[in-house]
């Protein structure tokens, strides 16, 4: 790799340059953090916009549940491919296109007319968002000392995970803000100012690197999961929505035959999309699929306390994201204490966040059967801070540690398959749980809760089996 005459340099280079300044870096990373932010509010703010959203479009709870997924699905199964066309391509390049695209998608989500139009745009807005986020880690990996990137490593958590539940947070208040009368859409339409800072600020700071054109893109592998993701849950939604017809029967089995074919292709072609040798580990294959069925129950979770509180409670969006507060503390300050546990406690710490889930569902649960649609916020509360404690010890714990049986020279690519793995659960996961709560509803708030509630905790406890084949130590403590 080699650094053109205007780019900063690479860690070993002198840091005389002026790329090499703490200033600098720091100006780089906080342009790397717009992006995730971004991605960030927009997969969860339509956690509490949902609702509102419906009522002034249309579309019912096929749009409820497509309003996440669709933006998950593209972001899932084109993140990946969104890495290897940075290295093709160039970094500073893709990240540039991401961000203008992602901006201009959000316009035309603040400004859809239906529904049609709104989903469409969140699928573009997923899709430029996988274009863009591999390439700020990748900047920052290239170019900055190690001293330094560990800094920056330090700052993400933290900062996104404040984002990530943050997110509906603002959303609901923007909402009841109803600027200039627009409702919702604000909520989409802030990313210009967001979006359109971000990317003068990359323009002028982020560094050219030569990009790599003999790098190889697996489009077959590519399409062949997206097919697949786009089949499964077009299959769940159509299914939940219209009744278990033979159409979607027949999604549900093509996603099968289709996500057959590509993991026959990642053993047959040149240059797979997630290498044979890291499917072939144990350890790794294990926290894939532990990763895929709690972030999916997780994801389905936040939907449907935030549809119960709305919809059942009468909460207005404001007051729902007041409601969620206990869950940003108790992840926030779970994170933070499982920072100095994990090199104690390896993977016995994923074994205490499941346990610490599986409690604030059941408290929860046993909130809505007793007290139901009366429940007050302090009932909620409590129930809800344990799940985010739960989370907050499980989010980064679990791929921490499937990444311990890795070898350095694959961390990149099992990195990579990890966090689209969590892209598509989220998308999987909230419409697959909002669908358990809308086909249920027939019989009732608390009827819908509940059943909702079960299908979480019977997920997340099928999560215990796949303890015992994590690797025992993180992958810090591992090499």
């Amino acid at each position: 790799m080699t650094v053109q005459p205007d780019a900063a340099p690479p860690p070993t280079a002198a840091t005389s340059s002026p790329a090499g300044s703490s200033k600098l870096m720091w100006a780089i990373l906080g342009v790397v953090l717009i992006a995730d932010l971004l991605d960030l509010l927009d997969a969860t703010i339509t956690n509490i916009a949902a609702p509102t959203i419906v009522a002034h479009l249309g579309g019912g709870p096929a749009l409820v549940k497509w309003l996440g997924a669709a933006y998950a699905l593209a972001m899932g199964t084109l993140l990946v491919m969104g890495g290897r066309l940075g290295d093709k391509y160039g970094q500073r390049r893709l990240f540039l296109v991401g961000m203008a695209g992602f901006t201009l998608a959000s316009a035309v989500c603040g400004l859809a007319p239906n529904p049609a139009v709104l989903v469409i745009a969140r699928v573009l807005q997923g899709g430029f968002g996988a274009l863009l986020i591999p390439q700020g880690i990748a900047i920052m990996t290239k170019t900055f000392p190690k001293d330094m990137l560990t800094k920056a490593f330090g700052a993400f958590g933290p900062l996104l995970g404040l984002c990530s539940v943050g997110g509906p947070v603002l959303a609901g208040f923007i909402i009841d803000a109803n600027i200039a009368g627009l409702s919702w859409r604000p909520v989409f339409l802030i990313n210009i100012v967001l979006g359109g800072a971000g990317l003068i600020a990359a323009t002028r700071l982020l560094p050219r690197i030569d990009a790599a054109p003999a790098t190889r893109v697996d489009l077959t592998g590519s399409l062949l999961l997206g097919g697949a993701m786009f089949s499964l849950l077009y299959g769940l939604i159509q299914g939940s929505s219209n009744r278990w017809s033979t159409a979607p029967i027949v999604l549900l089995g093509a996603a099968a035959v289709l996500f057959a074919g590509f993991c026959m292709r990642q053993t047959t072609a040149a240059h797979p999309l997630i290498k044979p040798t890291l499917l072939a580990n144990k350890g790794f294959t294990s926290g894939l699929v532990m990763g895929l069925a709690f972030f999916a129950a997780l994801s389905g979770l936040n939907y449907v306390i935030s549809l119960f509180l709305q919809t059942g409670l009468g909460y207005t969006p404001s007051h729902a994201s007041l409601a969620l507060l206990p869950m940003m503390a108790g992840l926030v300050l779970a994170a933070g204490v499982c920072i100095g546990l994990i090199g104690k406690l390896g993977r016995v710490l994923v074994l205490i966040g499941l346990l610490i889930t599986l409690t604030g569902t059941g408290l929860l649960l046993t909130v809505v059967t007793t007290a139901g649609t009366h429940a007050t916020w302090w009932e909620l509360s409590g129930a809800i801070l344990v799940i985010g404690a739960g989370m907050g010890t499980c989010i980064g714990t679990i791929f921490d540690i499937a990444l311990g049986g890795i070898d350095p020279d694959e961390a990149g690519g099992a990195s990579g398959s990890l966090s689209a793995v969590q892209q598509i659960a989220a998308g999987v996961g909230s419409a697959a749980v909002t669908s358990v709560y809308f086909s249920t509803l027939h019989a009732g708030q608390i009827h819908a809760m509940t059943v909702s509630l079960i299908v979480v905790t019977a997920i997340t406890a099928l999560c215990l089996g796949a303890y015992r084949l994590l690797p025992r130590k993180a992958a810090l403590q591992a090499h």
